[in-house]
């Protein structure tokens, strides 16, 4: 499992609520390193919430705007890196996503709900949450399985527990 030069020491892949920001961030912080994700990364390109993103711009211009995030990421970031759970959806993202250390963060649906909460601002949960949450993690499924050198289970683990695997694992 090698990492591609200049690029992040880890990428963090999962559905809503797998833990990506959290375990991210204290992995991050457990190896000396920084730690990014493209959703603060789109945020700041658009200048608005990734909510407002798609309401008022649309889903086709989120996933260009976190295509080029993840794009510029993967070249230049030396930490972490947490991927939006969609972004993995973008064929040119998964190709770069090739020779990286990819971490998918599995997650079962009765805690992602939990984690995610079901009044959550996400905007591809609004209508019947956990419906649309199920549908997301099962067309997903099998795209982060393909992508990750290593396979991670979240359910009813603590945070610090889900760091050590995947210290121990890169």
């Amino acid at each position: 499992m090698q990492s591609a030069s200049n690029g992040p020491a880890a990428v963090l892949i999962g559905p809503p609520g797998s833990g990506k920001s959290t375990v991210g961030l204290l992995l991050a912080d457990r190896l000396g390193l920084p730690f990014r994700d493209t959703d603060a990364d789109v945020e700041a390109a658009a200048g608005k919430t990734v909510s407002d993103v798609f309401v008022e711009d649309g889903e086709e211009r989120f996933r260009e705007l976190e295509a080029e995030a993840v794009r510029s990421a993967l070249a230049d970031h030396p930490g972490v890196l947490a991927l939006g759970g969609g972004a993995i959806l973008h064929e040119a993202t998964q190709k770069l996503l090739a020779g990286h250390r990819v971490v998918y963060l599995q997650v079962g649906l009765d805690q992602a709900v939990r984690r995610v909460g079901l009044a959550s601002a996400r905007p591809l949960l609004v209508l019947n949450p956990r419906s649309r949450l199920r549908t997301l993690m099962e067309e997903r499924r099998p795209i982060y399985e393909r992508l990750a050198a290593v396979v991670v289970k979240t359910d009813d683990r603590e945070p610090e527990d889900v760091v050590a695997e995947i210290e121990a694992a890169l």
